[in-house]
């Protein structure tokens, strides 16, 4: 981009930012004439995507700040009065405990202000989920979150909700980003002419109360959890995030000993303790694990930021920890759930369990087992609630939903991922299994020798900056241009490209067609029924790998099962260049794509 539109867009910026702070850093770059800086700042507006904003805080049409926050808001209230006009509206806003979050998150509010559409906004901090309760609860129209979930410090983000208390889909998403397009004024007010005409109101403790209630109602087993439960420990952290304050209550009404890490506990948007905030990395229960270890705890649990996931860690027979996959919590979540509703009688008549595409096909073998339907979507939960909605007026019973990316829902008064009601949940899972003499680990064993080993490899490439997105598009453009025969000399029997929404079996002619929104994500199943797996980050410049594999325990036992499988998700790394993994490549000699770079699995710890 010309140096002269970089500057003129720079200027601009500084005409409509009111944030002091914002204007201050775009002043000085452009007094220091720090071109690159302003290339970066300047190059790109910062894209509201089909979930909200994301980006790192800063002046900048490409960055965080409160222009570009309260010009969303703006967009989203010119969507909702196309859609509603003149009826009576209303708003519920959150925040995380990040730099700058409850700025923005009343900068949000008083945007809906004074288009006349009542703002509720938490006086403090709190998790997603709980901001997907209130908007069921209050019956408000929209709601926004202002978070970066788990990524570092220096990003911040803002996810809007429709009135159902999921994010938005669409026809609503692509609506809402037009409208921010064409956004030319924001409309503001002061938060006490706000407050004065009722169109702004900070929410007491009544909805914590209520949301703490519908969570306890849930448990399937209340009885046992009042009767052992202050038998068990529980280390936990929160990650500088929002969860601790709902966690301990709950937690604590249960009856459950729960040691929170010190250093963790309070709420700061540095993250000064871990490198990533995100329950997906061992280094970020590292502190926990360690207090869990010093206290003998049952089990170990952390939810990021914003407290919508949750990852645990469990001790083995040697006291050691290991870290507890999101597919293999999943797949105990669902196995306790069904096995309970079971053995109480109190199974629904249609049950139906969500998986994302991504997810292991574990679980989908323990559903298949109770003759539980089993429902795949895209990745991500808004695709989640949209199938809940689905299953509504279909007139079936949602059960449960997970993703291998540490969410999980339980509950349909929360149409989000829940990090809190699964730590519930878990720790009633805990304590049943501890009833039967058995540990958690021994349970996953028990499944492994039931339904086979499920292994799991995930891998990522970041491009960052100007030409990173047509990098990434064209890796998957090389991919579709040359398709796999085989992956680590297993043959692919099958494809399926959710761009086209084609999928096709291997030597056949005839073509299928996907039920699903069209999406950039190609998926290969192989001879053994490893299903491999690539597709663009929805809300990080990368592109990551997935590779599932499903080994029987009945040829190998369990251990030859686990060596089987390290050595088939090696072969189809095998050979791995920086660019990537030759197994990955193409069978008609053509170049390897540039692919991501091999990095540790994020929680593939065996047992």
């Amino acid at each position: 981009m010309e140096r002269s539109i970089i500057l003129e867009k720079a200027k601009d910026y500084l005409v409509k930012e009111t944030d002091p702070i914002f204007s201050e850093e775009v002043r000085d770059l452009l007094a220091r004439g720090d071109e690159k800086e302003l290339l970066d700042r300047f190059y790109k507006d910062l894209e509201f995507g089909t979930g909200g904003l994301r980006g790192i805080i800063g002046g900048g049409y490409n960055r965080m700040n409160t222009l570009v926050v309260t010009r969303a808001t703006q967009g989203l209230c010119d969507y909702l009065k196309s859609q509603y006009g003149n009826a009576p509206l209303s708003a519920c806003i959150a925040h995380d405990s990040r730099r700058r979050s409850s700025d923005f998150a009343l900068a949000i509010a008083l945007v809906f202000a004074a288009n006349g559409i009542k703002a509720y906004l938490f006086p403090s901090l709190r998790p997603t989920p709980i901001l997907s309760y209130a908007i069921r609860q209050l019956g408000c129209a929209t709601g926004v979150v202002v978070t970066a979930s788990h990524n570092p410090p220096q990003y911040n983000g803002y996810k809007a909700y429709w009135r159902d208390g999921s994010q938005v889909v669409p026809p609503h998403d692509i609506g809402i980003i037009d409208r921010v397009s064409k956004v030319v004024s924001i409309l503001s007010i002061e938060k006490d002419e706000a407050i004065a005409k009722g169109l702004l109101e900070y929410l007491d403790g009544s909805l914590d109360d209520s949301y703490v209630a519908m969570v306890k109602s849930h448990l399937l087993r209340p009885d046992l959890v009042k009767a052992m439960a202050s038998s068990a420990k529980v280390v936990y952290t929160p990650l500088h995030g929002t969860g601790a304050m709902l966690f301990e209550r709950i937690m604590g009404e249960l009856g459950l000993d729960v040691t929170t890490v010190p250093e963790q506990r309070e709420p700061n948007g540095e993250f000064p303790t871990v490198s990533f905030p995100n329950p997906e990395e061992p280094a970020a229960l590292k502190m926990a694990i360690a207090l869990g270890q010093k206290v003998a705890a049952d089990v170990v649990m952390a939810t990021d930021p914003d407290a919508d996931r949750l990852g645990i860690a469990v001790p083995d027979k040697s006291g050691d920890f290991t870290l507890v996959t999101g597919n293999q919590l999943g797949a105990l979540h669902l196995d306790y759930l069904l096995l309970s509703h079971t053995e109480l009688k109190t199974m629904p008549q249609k049950p139906v369990f969500i998986k994302s595409i991504v997810t292991t096909d574990f679980q989908a073998a323990i559903a298949s087992k109770y003759r539980v339907e089993c429902r795949e979507c895209l990745t991500g939960f808004k695709w989640i609630a949209d199938l809940m909605r689905k299953l509504e007026l279909e007139g079936k019973d949602f059960i449960y939903a997970t993703e291998e990316s540490y969410g999980h829902l339980i509950e349909t008064e929360v149409r989000d991922k829940d990090g809190i009601s699964a730590a519930a949940l878990t720790a009633e899972m805990a304590l049943y299994w501890r009833s039967k003499g058995k540990s958690l680990l021994d349970r996953l064993e028990e499944l492994y020798l039931e339904f086979g080993f499920y292994d799991e490899k995930g891998i990522s490439k970041y491009f960052e900056g100007p030409s990173g997105m047509g990098i990434m598009s064209g890796i998957m453009e090389t991919y579709r241009k040359s398709q796999p025969t085989a992956l680590g000399g297993i043959p692919v029997v099958s494809i399926r490209d959710f761009s086209t929404l084609r999928e096709w079996t291997i030597g056949k002619s005839q073509h299928g067609c996907l039920d699903f929104p069209v999406s950039d994500v190609l998926q290969w199943r192989l001879e053994d029924g490893t299903l491999v797996t690539v597709r663009p980050s929805g809300t990080e410049p990368k592109i990551k790998f997935y590779i599932l594999s499903k080994t029987q325990t009945s040829s190998y036992g369990l251990a030859g099962a686990k060596q089987e499988s390290a050595d088939k998700i090696a072969a189809i790394l095998a050979g791995c260049p920086k660019t990537g993994p030759r197994g990955l490549d193409s069978s008609s000699g053509s170049p390897t794509p540039a692919s991501p770079e091999r990095q540790p699995a994020r929680m593939s710890v065996a047992l």
